[in-house]
């Protein structure tokens, strides 16, 4: 036989929760339309860089996509020209094709700490769903830093200093030190 308890308390018992939790706060968050700022070093969408004349940082080594444990991203680099019709980076080698694949991409960074020159950055960029599959692959002109002012879309020449080491570190022709002297 079944108690008194057992018939009459323990269904009541159970609803407890339910009651306890009735008539709380609800931490819903409105997501779509109130969307919570990122941590500063989250790892979002991929971005290609660009140096400050415009020109790609991308040198076509290929190095990111060797680092991909999802094999995500495909590289395929090819040879700048010497004159101003086909320079896209300012090295030997730029990347002609690029397309990072979000379906298998799992957003570890570790393409960007394979990337020797610092053109492969992760935005705080979060929302990349879509509703077609091809749409999730993004090829280099959807990757590509956006133009600032004073930026020339490529290809061009190097429009930053003398010569490429000055280029690389940013000098102008003005701010750059003299040939033969010691910098000091």
């Amino acid at each position: 036989m079944a108690s008194v308890k057992e018939s009459l308390w323990d269904p009541v018992a159970g609803f407890g929760v339910t009651f306890r939790t009735m008539f709380r706060k609800v931490f819903t968050e409105q997501y779509p339309f109130e969307k919570k700022p990122t941590a500063p070093r989250f790892h979002g969408r991929h971005q290609l860089n660009r140096w400050p004349d415009g020109l790609e940082k991308c040198i076509g080594c290929e190095l990111c996509a060797w680092a991909c444990p999802a094999d995500a991203i495909y590289v395929e680099g090819a040879d700048n020209a010497d004159d101003a019709t086909g320079r896209f980076s300012p090295g030997e080698r730029y990347g002609r094709v690029y397309q990072i694949n979000y379906l298998r991409c799992i957003l570890c960074g570790l393409c960007i700490e394979a990337c020797p020159t610092r053109a492969l950055t992760m935005t705080n960029e979060y929302e990349l769903a879509d509703r077609s599959r091809e749409s999730l692959i993004y090829e280099k002109k959807d990757l590509l830093a956006p133009l600032l002012p004073g930026m020339q879309e490529p290809p061009h020449e190097m429009q930053l200093g003398s010569t490429e080491k000055d280029y690389y570190l940013g000098l102008t022709g003005a701010a750059a030190p003299a040939e033969g002297g010691d910098g000091k």
